[in-house]
């Protein structure tokens, strides 16, 4: 009888070992490259190029209509032919949920483009998609005809209202056509009225409480899987007792 129990506690343990070791590699897919994507895994803009043919339109989220990314690449080509500035649409599906997309972006920006002259005339539109979050990087140059504060409204309200309601395409465009208004010299069209009148009157999720519900629902399936996992290895090392 006592052996049947030890025999019994013995097992229990090992189960119980194994949930642990299961929910540390677990935890670590949901914080590692095989979820979330980190600058190094993105290629250089030559590699994207031999790949895709052009570099206007980055699309590794899989969102973007084939409708989209044509338009947007052939605003792009025309923007920088009549300006000088070059913009490029990088989406991607998630990025790490403690790194803001700012500084993903801004480290993006830095790997393609290491250097001051290189970055003058250039303009990066990011977006996560299931992150919902947005940014902007923008050279000198750009800078000069595009203020950082209106930069900033782009990414933060043309383009993270629709993206926080999984509208992607209409994020992309509607950010595509206000920097491309205001890059040709045309006053800004301002963010839509909507937008604004949502801010000032909603309570929709902010940027920060999107981030900590993604990270509560991380928890949750750990704490799951931490459950379950243990369960399930007991009763299986019982069948083949």
């Amino acid at each position: 009888m006592f052996s049947n129990i030890f025999t019994a506690f013995k097992t229990m343990f090992l189960a119980v070992s194994l949930g642990a070791i299961a929910l540390v590699f677990s935890g670590s897919l949901f914080v590692g490259s095989a979820w979330a994507l980190q600058v190094a895994d993105i290629p250089s803009l030559n590699e994207i190029k031999e790949l895709n043919g052009q570099t206007w339109v980055i699309d590794d989220s899989e969102t973007l209509s084939t409708n989209t990314q044509n338009t947007i690449a052939g605003k792009a080509a025309a923007l920088a032919e009549a300006t000088g500035i070059e913009v490029r649409v990088v989406a991607i599906k998630r990025i790490d949920m403690g790194q803001p997309a700012a500084e993903f972006a801004a480290e993006l920006f830095d790997q393609w483009f290491p250097n001051d002259e290189a970055k003058a005339n250039q303009v990066l539109l990011f977006l996560a998609t299931e992150d919902h979050r947005t940014a902007i990087q923008t050279g000198a140059k750009a800078k000069e005809i595009l203020p950082d504060a209106i930069a900033v409204s782009i990414a933060d309200e043309t383009m993270l209202y629709p993206a926080r309601k999984a509208n992607y395409n209409q994020a992309v465009n509607e950010g595509m056509a206000r920097l491309e208004a205001v890059l040709k010299g045309n006053p800004d069209p301002g963010a839509p009225l909507l937008v604004v009148e949502e801010a000032e009157t909603s309570n929709y999720a902010t940027r920060e409480e999107t981030e900590a519900s993604s990270s509560t629902v991380v928890v949750v399936i750990l704490l799951i899987l931490a459950t379950l996992l243990p369960m399930a290895t007991y009763y299986w090392l019982q069948s083949q007792s």
